[in-house]
């Protein structure tokens, strides 16, 4: 059964069982065994995807935030088990998306990543606003964008960045 476009099951895990999940990361298979309240992040991290950083695990700073289903969410607010049969992805694309390509370019290029700890969640929240809406403006960017919070460039090189990858996708104008 599926309510709000995500799967229910109707049998319910006791907080001390562990999960069997099938979980498609970046384009792979990644079977996995969980806790039932093991959260996304965790999940990944536990398997070497350390780019899905932790700042402060209660969903405010955005910092390992990655893509389900194509749209951006906290994966320290999502439990694993509500990820089985959805495409994720992290910042670890191999090969990476075009939008991930342009925007890690633009990162560099634009002096976005000081201590690079948000860096991973703004790519992924940048990657899944230019795949949905290639011609965002500069204020629709911006509004995303302060969805993360990053303590080291001030957000401007940021913005910037994204507005260059924004740019180089669609051929050189925005």
């Amino acid at each position: 059964m599926t309510y709000a476009g995500h799967r229910v099951d109707s049998a319910w895990l006791e907080p001390d069982e562990h999960a069997d999940l099938d979980l498609v990361v970046n384009g792979r298979s990644v079977p996995v065994q969980v806790p039932a309240r093991c959260t996304l992040a965790d999940a990944l991290r536990e398997r070497g995807l350390t780019g899905t950083r932790l700042g402060c695990e209660q969903g405010s700073c955005g910092a390992c935030t990655i893509l389900l289903d194509g749209l951006p969410v906290r994966s320290c607010l999502t439990l694993a088990v509500q990820a089985e049969g959805c495409a994720l992805e992290t910042a670890e694309q191999a090969p990476p998306s075009p939008e991930l390509s342009a925007l890690r370019r633009a990162f560099h290029e634009h002096g976005a990543l000081q201590c690079g700890f948000c860096t991973s969640g703004f790519l992924m929240l940048a990657a899944g606003l230019l795949r949905d809406e290639p011609d965002a403006g500069a204020a629709r960017v911006r509004e995303v964008l302060s969805a993360n919070l990053c303590r080291c460039t001030g957000g401007v090189p940021i913005l910037r960045a994204v507005l260059a990858a924004q740019r180089e996708l669609n051929g050189g104008h925005a």
